[in-house]
């Protein structure tokens, strides 16, 4: 006969994806967003916390790079900040971020400022649909490009200064994670 185990379930991990990284005060901005993690009972990776301490043979480009893949890879899921960044796109980083974790099966939350679709976004950067460039601006409704809109696990929308998306988005991957039983 086996006994249920009575050890306590590991928090899960959460990579918190986004521009993030490059805002003023970033490292501050990073241990805002873990001390939110930890309120709701998660452990939050933050990008700038990867461990770079390969030889310094290795470009520091490379080994970010190696350090984020590392901590998406040992998260239980990714909640990433999708907010437009330089432009009426998520950071394309992120956007990898992201689509490495759904490669590797994980849940991935993504959060906006608000609802709008990417057309309504771009009020005034295009007419009839079509951007400076000539190229069409599609229009379904989304929030974000349709590829990215319908592969996350939802989209959780608070104001963009502050972390109230973020707790939305990590409430969301919470009752997830907690539905599907333990984390890894």
């Amino acid at each position: 006969m086996t006994l249920p185990s009575s050890a306590p379930r590991p928090a899960p991990r959460i990579y918190l994806a986004g521009p993030d990284v490059f805002y003023p005060e970033a490292r501050e901005r990073g241990r805002q967003m873990q001390a939110l993690c930890a309120s709701l009972g998660l452990v939050g990776l933050y990008p700038l916390d990867g461990d770079l301490s390969d030889t310094e043979a290795t470009p520091l480009s490379l080994r970010i790079y190696q350090a984020n893949r590392q901590l998406i890879q040992s998260a239980d899921a990714v909640v990433a900040n999708l907010r437009d960044f330089r432009g009426f796109e998520p950071d394309s980083g992120t956007v990898w971020e992201a689509s490495f974790a759904l490669a590797l099966g994980k849940p991935v939350v993504g959060y906006l400022p608000q609802a709008n679709s990417l057309i309504e976004r771009m009020a005034g950067q295009h007419q009839a649909g079509v951007d400076a460039d000539g190229c069409t601006v599609e229009d379904f409704g989304l929030p974000l490009n349709l590829m990215l809109a319908h592969s996350l696990s939802a989209v959780a929308y608070g104001a963009e200064d502050g972390l109230q998306g973020l707790r939305a988005a990590l409430l969301v991957v919470r009752r997830l994670l907690d539905a599907g039983g333990s984390p890894g």
